[in-house]
């Protein structure tokens, strides 16, 4: 099998939380290909401990809404990442319609005319959330679906939208991640290790408000990087024109009181708080990554729970981290959310409500009105 080598490559969401790894590890494979980013700008102020702007990267960086994609950007374009989403279920619990037309709707219109444009690899950042309540056994790709959330019901749409799309000339790759986890350049601490080893780090204390025995997989930022390379240059002969594969490795399905536990044998003096009275968490599942195995043998995760936890643990120690109410600050997507709509920079369906730049182009094609009743009578293969 001949892997694909794109020219250019389109990265929309790439200043978020996996971005910023995402375009680094590009930048390494492919060298001599031109790097497009696309992101609206919410979280671009939220760096963290970065020595320079990730986006240098790139060779262009373009601001804008998924929702709102400028006409042209996917000219000459081969390959199109979407890390583009509304990206955890507090968020998607605030603004649930949003959560839709960015996640699904947007989602499905980027690969509509990206194939009509002639892109030839289409990469999409899903989730194993969509697994959702269930026993313990690992659930593969072929498990019933089970989402919970706005976020984890976007993502099962999604792929169900694109599966009909791939052919012979557009190759879909679905990326059904684990739970995120690990350093950044734009670091959130509202995924559970981050958060533990936030948490032990300012106050030596680490709450689980669970009884701790939920299941959650985990994957490393930097190895969901190394996912996508993988994706983006996937023959179509390896998987088929579409494939929906979990991405993680079977030794990182934790249970969160197992995390916790792991977290104060790191970090000294840290205590952990269980709440044995809690009401079961219904998002518990484990999830089994054989096929990635057989898929990506050359791609596996490299990180392991140790030495991530120590990495945060060190990164946090060198920025002076000491906020034990970190839940309310920048670190906290929905917190950063939350303060641009209180301060009218956003608006209901988060839009920027500020005008237009003099100058800028409004060369753009916005979501069509009447696009979620389009899709919903479009056919699903």
């Amino acid at each position: 099998m001949i892997n694909f080598n794109p020219a250019r490559i389109l990265i929309t969401g790439n200043m978020g939380y996996v971005g910023p790894g995402v375009v680094r590890q590009l930048r390494q494979t492919f060298p001599k290909a031109e790097l497009i980013g696309y992101d609206i700008g919410f979280f671009a102020h939220c760096l963290t401990g970065a020595v320079r702007l990730p986006e240098v990267l790139l060779d262009r960086q373009v601001f804008g809404d998924i929702r709102n994609l400028p006409a042209g950007l996917l000219v000459g374009v081969d390959a199109v990442v979407n890390l583009a989403a509304i990206s955890n279920d507090p968020m998607g619990y605030a603004f649930e319609q949003a959560t839709m037309e960015v996640n699904h709707q947007a989602g499905i219109w980027l690969a509509r005319r990206a194939k009509a444009a002639g892109v030839k690899a289409f990469v999409f950042a899903s989730s194993c959330s969509m697994y959702g309540a269930g026993d313990d056994a690992p659930r593969t790709e072929c498990a019933t679906l089970n989402p919970l959330t706005a976020y984890a019901r976007s993502k099962v749409l999604t792929e169900q939208d694109l599966k009909p799309l791939a052919d012979n000339d557009f190759t879909v790759t679905s990326l059904r991640f684990a739970t995120a986890c690990g350093w950044s350049d734009r670091l959130r601490l509202d995924l559970v290790v981050n958060d533990f080893v936030a948490s032990a780090v300012a106050s030596g204390q680490i709450t689980i408000l669970s009884d701790g025995t939920p299941w959650r997989p985990l994957i490393h930022v930097q190895d969901m990087a190394r996912a996508i390379e993988w994706a983006v240059q996937r023959p179509a002969a390896n998987g088929g024109h579409y494939v929906a594969v979990n991405v993680g490795a079977d030794e990182w399905n934790y249970q969160v009181s197992e995390l916790a536990e792991a977290v104060a044998r790191a970090v000294p003096h840290t205590e952990v708080n269980l709440n044995a009275a809690a009401p079961p968490d219904k998002r518990s599942y484990r999830v089994d990554f054989s096929l990635y195995r057989e898929l990506a043998p050359h791609h596996q995760p490299q990180r392991h729970l140790a030495d991530t936890i120590a990495e945060l643990r060190d990164n946090l120690t060198a920025m002076n981290f000491h906020d034990a109410n970190f839940r309310a600050s920048t670190f906290m997507r929905l917190r950063v959310l939350t303060a641009l709509r209180e301060s009218h920079a956003l608006t209901d369906d988060l839009s920027w409500a500020k005008p237009e730049p003099v100058g800028r182009s409004t060369a753009a094609e916005a979501v069509p009105a009447g696009y979620a009743a389009e899709l919903a009578a479009a056919p699903v293969a």
